[in-house]
């Protein structure tokens, strides 16, 4: 059955709604603001505020380590050797160099974000491009095609110190509307937008979803395996601080004293069976009969916490594909580069992964963008083409080696050689403008010369040097 606007409305923000409070949580994963877990109730208590949780934050080391390797450096056509200038215009004049890490960055978190196509109101030349956060927008798929149907912005302003007031936006195939949430609750267009009827045909929200599956277009968090451990690192960590607060400092113990023994330098009265470090317990009940004694317990040494917690790194290291040394540890002997780079071969695969997948996403971007620029569809966008750069580390020279090989065979031009070792596309096109003035530099010289050649004429043969005279034998008159 087809919904209304309203109804498509309102059944979007009820999934969002849903949806909501796990996108929360897996956000205060990544910034280390996580709930403390594996903890008894009565210990927290106990403890009240004077441990507080010790957050190794292996998440956020997860997510950043493939995001780093995710840098769009351009767009071309098939036909075209060069990127695109005039895409890459638009790219840079909506900021997208920040704004797509930052959706990246989002979409390995929050297991998606959005980026929405607009016309921008004072340049019909340069299409308005936004990446959005997963916790203001939600988009639903269509069953049987699996693009995207329906899909809503929602935000609060508060003007003037009055009450907040929520608005949304709705975005469907052929039109984009604007909404308001009235004092009653119930939402009502927007009197200061007209709805945009463009015709588009298809919805102009693109989501970058992480690690999306037939059964879940709407993608993975990156985090999914990674959590629980991360949960008992640091319950372990934790632990290691309280047994450091009453174990590995040695504890004395005073028999036969009693509270009014223990005073401060003003002679005030304080505990005797104070918890904190460095105090000592006591008891009035002495167990010889001669006197006070005081006896001392020896440290606890925190080792296996040290151990347990090496244990879970490389739990972490094996799920996430990060390399040892991301995770701090390493053996006793150095590891060699080579072996540095092979254990960087899962990490670097997975992030071509995500170069394969959103690159299809923001190449639908730029197509939608041309569209709204071009008010047509050109068939040549089918084919565009995202230019990443390169995923791996390699070392300079490897790369240069590489390169050097590869054009001096002839197997690669000179441009591919170039952005084969990592340059940018502006940097190339200016090695290019380079090469060229050079060349014509050259030409101009050879030109100069054979002109002063023909003015200074033909050069006369160089004169025959005469044979030495044979001398005659001796006695010859």
């Amino acid at each position: 059955m087809e919904r209304t606007e309203l109804e498509w409305l309102k059944h979007l923000i009820d999934c969002h709604d849903r949806e909501k409070p796990d996108l929360r949580l897996l956000d205060l994963y990544y910034e280390g603001e996580q709930p403390l877990s594996y903890m008894a109730p009565e210990l927290q208590a106990e403890m009240d505020e004077r441990v507080r949780q010790v957050v190794v934050n292996w998440p956020q080391l997860v997510a950043d380590s493939i995001e780093e390797r995710l840098d769009v450096e351009g767009f071309r056509f098939p036909e075209e050797a060069e990127a695109d200038e005039d895409l890459w215009r638009i790219w840079q004049a909506n900021r997208l160099d920040a704004a797509s890490h930052q959706g990246h960055l989002d979409a390995l978190v929050m297991r998606r974000s959005y980026v929405i196509v607009g016309a921008r109101e004072n340049d019909a030349e340069t299409p308005l491009i936004t990446v959005e956060s997963a916790l203001d927008v939600f988009a639903e798929h269509d069953p049987r095609t699996g693009a995207v149907a329906a899909a809503v912005k929602r935000w609060c302003e508060e003007p003037g110190g009055e009450s907040p007031v929520d608005y949304a936006t709705l975005y469907l195939p052929d039109s984009t509307s604007w909404w308001v949430r009235d004092r009653s609750g119930s939402w009502i267009s927007d009197p200061e937008h007209e709805m945009d009827e463009h015709n588009l045909g298809e919805v102009p929200v693109v989501v970058l979803a992480n690690r999306p599956r037939l059964k879940r277009p709407g993608g993975v968090s990156e985090f999914k395996a990674v959590i629980p451990i991360s949960d008992a690192c640091c319950k372990i960590a934790t632990d290691m601080m309280v047994s450091a607060e009453y174990h590995a400092t040695p504890r004395r113990v005073a028999f036969g004293f009693g509270d009014q023994d223990f005073v401060d330098e003003q002679g005030r009265r304080v505990s005797a069976f104070s918890r904190i470090i460095g105090r000592m317990w006591a008891t009035s009940r002495n167990r010889k009969e001669d006197g006070a004694d005081v006896v001392q317990f020896p440290e606890a040494s925190l080792s296996n916490f040290h151990d347990t917690i090496n244990q879970l790194a490389r739990l972490v290291a094996s799920l996430a594909g990060l390399p040892p040394h991301f995770l701090g540890y390493a053996t006793e002997n150095p590891a060699s580069a080579d072996a540095i780079r092979s254990s960087e071969s899962r990490l670097v695969k997975r992030a071509e992964r995500k170069q394969r997948e959103w690159g299809e996403a923001w190449e639908r971007v730029m197509r939608l963008a041309l569209r709204f620029r071009d008010g047509a569809f050109d068939p040549r966008v089918l084919a565009l083409e995202t230019i990443w750069r390169d995923a791996s580390t390699p070392t300079v020279a490897q790369k240069a080696d590489a390169a050097v090989k590869l054009h001096t065979a002839k197997i690669v031009p000179l441009r591919q050689t170039r952005e084969d070792m990592g340059y940018t596309q502006a940097q190339i096109a200016r090695m290019e403008a380079a090469d060229e003035e050079a060349a014509e530099d050259a030409m101009k010289r050879i030109l100069a010369g054979d002109l002063a050649a023909l003015e200074a004429g033909p050069k006369p043969p160089p004169e025959e040097e005469a044979d030495d005279p044979v001398p005659e034998p001796a006695g010859v008159s």
